[in-house]
C-alpha cells in the first residue's frame, strides 16, 4: 500500500502524528525528527489524550484485566521492585502467579514505587488503535508503556533511551529534565548503563530543557538524549511511545550481510596461524579488508543488490510489526451474509507481496503465500490501494467470482469488513 508523504500525515488533524506535534509534519520531519527534542502544549495541540488513557484505565487494568509480568513492572528511584512483591496468582482457574495483585500494587505505590505497564499496543484498545495509525504515519515500529508515579517521586534516575520517544502527559505534572546525548544516535545493543559515568556527569551540567508537562502536554525526544522525570505534587500519569526507528546502520548491516554470499570470503584463516600475535594476522586482515571492500564495490553497482538490501529492510519492519487486528467472530458473520453490495477493504498494515503467472497472482504474506485466480489481478490492486470497495465492484470480476474472492480474503484475514 502506499502511503502519504510525511508532511501530509503531520499536518492532517485526523493523524496520530498531528496528535502529538505542534508544527507541520515537514518541520517535524527535517528539524527534530532523530535531531533535537520538541516540546508541544496541549493549547497547540487538537486535543487531551483522555480517549487513550484515563486513571480510570489504569485501575481497570490492575484490577480487573489479569495483567501478567513482565507486562507491569514497579521501580523507584532507579530500582526495579522484585516482582513477586506486586503479583501473585489469580486464583481458581486463573493459577498463573505472576499476574498483578491489586492490593499488592497499592501497597507499593502509596510506598513511593512508581508502576510501568508495558505493551499497551497489544492489551489496550485505545492504544492498539493509536499505535497502528502512528506505525503508518511515521512509517516505523511503535509501542507504548504507561507510567504512573506517586506525588512527588522519581521512578528512574537520568538516562538515555535506544529509541526515540513521545511523552503524552495524561493526569497530574511532572517535572522532566533533558541534557544532549554523551553517545548520539545508540543502537538497540548501546544501552546507557554502558556510559553510566558520562551519563551521570552530563546530567549535573545545565539542562538542555527543565519543564512540567501539564495534561495534553507531549514531548518528543530523540534516541540518546538524557532524560529524568519527577512528580509533581500529586499522582501522575504518562505514555511513553517508543519508536525504533530504523536507521543507517540497518542499511550498512544489510550491505554488510550480502557479503556472505562470496564462499572466497568464507575460507578459514591459515592452518596455525597464532592469532595472539598481531603482527601474525595483520597482513591477513589486511587482505580480508581489500577483497570486502571490491565486493562491496561490487554490490554498490548492482542495481538488483541493491534492491535486496532494499527487501530485506522490508522483511524486517514486517517481522516486527503487527497488522491491525480482526474480529474473528464478527468477521465469520460478515461472510455468512455477504452479497455484492457488502463494502470491504485491506487490512491495515498488512504486508503482501503480489506475483503473477499465466493463471494465478500469488499473495505472499509473512505466513503464508495465498493464491488466486489471475482474473482477480485487478481486483487484488484496487483492495491494495486501501479505499473501501463494494464487493460488486470488483474491478476484473463478475458478482459471483467478486464474492468468492471477497470471502477468500477475509477467510486469510487479508481484507476486513468496513464495518
Amino acid at each position: 500500500m502506499s502511503k502519504p508523504a510525511a508532511d501530509e500525515r503531520g499536518s492532517d488533524p485526523r493523524s496520530a502524528l498531528a496528535r502529538l506535534i505542534s508544527v507541520d509534519g515537514s518541520v517535524f520531519a527535517e528539524d527534530h525528527w532523530g535531531r533535537s527534542p520538541l516540546l508541544s502544549r496541549a493549547r497547540e495541540l487538537p486535543g487531551p489524550f483522555e480517549d487513550l488513557m484515563t486513571p480510570a484505565s489504569v485501575d481497570e487494568l490492575v484490577s480487573r484485566r489479569g495483567v501478567r509480568t513482565p507486562f507491569a513492572r514497579m521501580a523507584k528511584d532507579g530500582a526495579l521492585l522484585d516482582k513477586n512483591e506486586f503479583t501473585s496468582s489469580g486464583g481458581f482457574g486463573a493459577e498463573m502467579p505472576d499476574q498483578l495483585d491489586s492490593a499488592s500494587v497499592l501497597s507499593a505505590f502509596a510506598d513511593g514505587h512508581t508502576l510501568v505497564l508495558q505493551g499497551l499496543h497489544r492489551l489496550w484498545p485505545p492504544l492498539i488503535d493509536f499505535v497502528r495509525d502512528l506505525v503508518d504515519d511515521l512509517g516505523h515500529p511503535a509501542q507504548v508503556n504507561a507510567y504512573i508515579t506517586p506525588a512527588s517521586s522519581k521512578g528512574f534516575s537520568p538516562h538515555y533511551d535506544v529509541h526515540d520517544v513521545f511523552v503524552l502527559q495524561i493526569s497530574g505534572e511532572k517535572r522532566w529534565v533533558l541534557h544532549p546525548p554523551v553517545h548520539p544516535h545508540p543502537l538497540s545493543n548501546q544501552p546507557w548503563s554502558d556510559r553510566r559515568s558520562a551519563v551521570e556527569e552530563r546530567a549535573r551540567e545545565t539542562p538542555f530543557l527543565d519543564t512540567a508537562l501539564a495534561p495534553g502536554d507531549c514531548l518528543y525526544l530523540p534516541r540518546g538524549w538524557i532524560h529524568s522525570a519527577e512528580a509533581l505534587g500529586e499522582t501522575t500519569i504518562h505514555l511513553t511511545l517508543g519508536i525504533a526507528s530504523f536507521n543507517r546502520f540497518d542499511v550498512a548491516h544489510h550491505f554488510l550481510a550480502l557479503v556472505q554470499d562470496d564462499p572466497a570470503l568464507r575460507r578459514p584463516l591459515p592452518a596455525g596461524l597464532d592469532l595472539t600475535d598481531p603482527d601474525a594476522v595483520l597482513p591477513h586482515v589486511g587482505r580480508v579488508i581489500d577483497e570486502v571492500l571490491s565486493r562491496l564495490h561490487d554490490i554498490k553497482n548492482d542495481p538488483e543488490a541493491r534492491r535486496r538490501i532494499a527487501e530485506r529492510l522490508g522483511r524486517r519492519f514486517v517481522e516486527i510489526t503487527r497488522p491491525e487486528p480482526v474480529n474473528p467472530l464478527h468477521t465469520v458473520s460478515f461472510m455468512t451474509g455477504l452479497d455484492a453490495d457488502s463494502i470491504v477493504l485491506w487490512r491495515r498494515g498488512l504486508t503482501a507481496r503480489v506475483r503473477e503467472d499465466d493463471s494465478r497472482v500469488h499473495l505472499t504474506l509473512s505466513s503464508k503465500t495465498v493464491s488466486l485466480p489471475i482474473e482477480a489481478s485487478a481486483a487484488v490492486a484496487r483492495l491494495r490501494s486501501g479505499k473501501p470497495c463494494r464487493v460488486g465492484d470488483l474491478t476484473g470480476l463478475d458478482e459471483g467470482s467478486a464474492i468468492v474472492v471477497a470471502r477468500r480474503l477475509l477467510r486469510e484475514g487479508i481484507v476486513v469488513p468496513d464495518s
